[in-house]
């Protein structure tokens, strides 16, 4: 896999994460476009969106925002249906929390879907909440890991 990690600095690349996220989370899982897209979808020193690229095509992003001085939280990581069983998400999410490293920060948190717990166990997080939680109408555990 010849996987380009794109740290978004202008408004182009921004545009092209929003798609892959209305892709995935509005258009495949239903998710409302007005919860999907929001005051952090923007080009700023607080927050930290990741493309990954692969042939010329955009094919997975995520972002990296301040949870807390030293948490990141891992937001809106979304890989287009075609690119799931390539290692995508896992380049996307060692590039998300390589970003977390360089900002200082110690420990990543996310709140994963509850299908993608086990993806994400396998990345070293591990289950905080008791209970599974509803976001967007889709079932979610927060997880932490050590940077």
């Amino acid at each position: 896999m010849a996987a380009e990690i794109i740290s978004v600095t202008t408004e182009e690349q921004l545009k092209h994460g929003l798609e892959i996220r209305k892709k995935v989370f509005v258009d495949e899982q239903k998710v409302p476009v007005e919860i999907e897209i929001d005051e952090f979808d923007v080009i700023s020193k607080d927050v930290h969106h990741i493309l990954i690229q692969d042939q010329g095509e955009y094919v997975a992003t995520g972002r990296v925002i301040y949870y807390n001085p030293e948490t990141a939280k891992m937001q809106r990581i979304a890989v287009l249906q075609e690119y799931r069983v390539k290692g995508f998400g896992r380049v996307l999410l060692m590039a998300m929390e390589e970003r977390a490293r360089e900002l200082g920060l110690q420990y990543s948190i996310l709140d994963a879907q509850c299908q993608a717990e086990p993806f994400y166990k396998k990345q070293g997080y591990e289950v905080l909440s008791k209970e599974p939680f509803d976001d967007a109408g889709i079932p979610h555990v927060r997880m932490k890991k050590k940077l």
